[in-house]
């Protein structure tokens, strides 16, 4: 089986404090072995904004405060107020981007929070608060409305990590700009599409059909919305038996009454929560290998990031799915 995940190396921009330097409020630093390994594997950017506007290290913290839909960045011990400088540097630092793959955001931070940022009514100590996104961490998930923007929490979830590859292999054929590379790219992930949404998966292949024969950058357009709408939630787990059992559709006939029996209860114990996904589909590429499948083998979904980042992560685990 080839490992086509390695033909492309994502462009991913993350948060500096996330084990690049220690730049944090007081100082410190973030270590977390996902981020660590995944390093190895995607091109880095990073970015600390608090510094970029002259916050300096180590620093007063700063907080959200006011409405959660129009808060104001503020460092409470100065009263110095940098809502507008935020805005202004995350402007003009993502407009020169160059077609990054994902973020990975420093999680509840009030500058870079893709989520679950405080913002509190007032600026008194115990005030009470509601959650929102942080300046930075709201302007890119704005500017780049089909990039996966997570934080390093998320990224221990098999399904929101692959979100960079596929981004970046989309993001490969689409800068082609040609409908056959397009074609290619929905046929090498059809399994995985259908294991997050039949529905996104069937849509998505009208999409690529093109029967009313608009212009490929139009075509582009549409998958790109719909490829981000279908990865817009996890799979589910009767999603992933679907694709175990067409999948299996493709090998069952040259497998003995046992190995079939063994097969369907693997299935069944992990619908039961009793194994994680990883058993049914480790036996289902021993046989892809084992007979030479070419269809399956060609799959995304099998081998979805490169398979040093799955070893590592997710040996004994498998993926994490509701």
């Amino acid at each position: 089986m080839v490992d086509r995940s390695s033909a492309v190396v994502p462009r991913v921009l993350f948060s500096r404090c996330l084990g690049y330097e220690a730049c944090r409020f007081n100082g410190g630093i973030v270590q977390d072995p996902t981020v660590e390994r995944l390093k190895d594997f995607v091109e880095a950017e990073t970015v600390c904004p608090e510094v970029e506007i002259g916050l300096g290290i180590p620093r007063k913290p700063i907080r959200l405060v006011g409405s959660p839909t129009a808060p104001r960045l503020v460092q409470l011990e100065t009263g110095r107020d940098v809502t507008d400088a935020m805005k202004t540097y995350a402007s003009d630092h993502l407009g020169g981007l160059d077609a990054p793959d994902g973020f990975v955001l420093k999680y509840a931070s009030p500058s870079c929070g893709p989520r679950d940022v405080r913002c509190y009514v007032n600026d008194q100590r115990g005030a009470a608060f509601a959650k929102t996104q942080g300046l930075f961490g709201e302007a890119v998930t704005q500017r780049f409305p089909h990039c996966p923007v997570e934080d390093e929490g998320r990224l221990k979830n098999f399904d929101i990590r692959q979100h960079f590859f596929t981004h970046a292999r989309f993001r490969k054929a689409r800068t082609s700009g040609k409908m056959h590379d397009l074609v290619g790219f929905h046929t090498r992930h059809k399994l995985l599409l259908l294991a997050y949404s039949e529905k996104h998966f069937r849509e998505l292949g009208r999409v690529v059909a093109n029967e009313a024969h608009v212009p490929p950058a139009d075509v582009f357009t549409a998958y790109a919305d719909d490829l981000h709408a279908a990865t817009g939630r996890a799979p589910r787990r009767t999603s992933a038996i679907n694709v175990l059992q067409h999948a299996f559709g493709y090998v069952s006939d040259r497998l003995t009454r046992e190995e079939k029996a063994f097969f369907l209860d693997t299935i069944t114990q992990y619908r039961s929560r009793r194994v994680p996904l990883s058993v049914p589909t480790s036996l289902l590429r021993s046989w892809i290998i084992r007979f030479e499948v070419t269809y399956l083998a060609d799959q995304v979904y099998f081998e979805p990031f490169p398979r040093g980042l799955i070893e590592v992560l997710d040996s004994g685990k498998g993926r994490t799915l509701g």
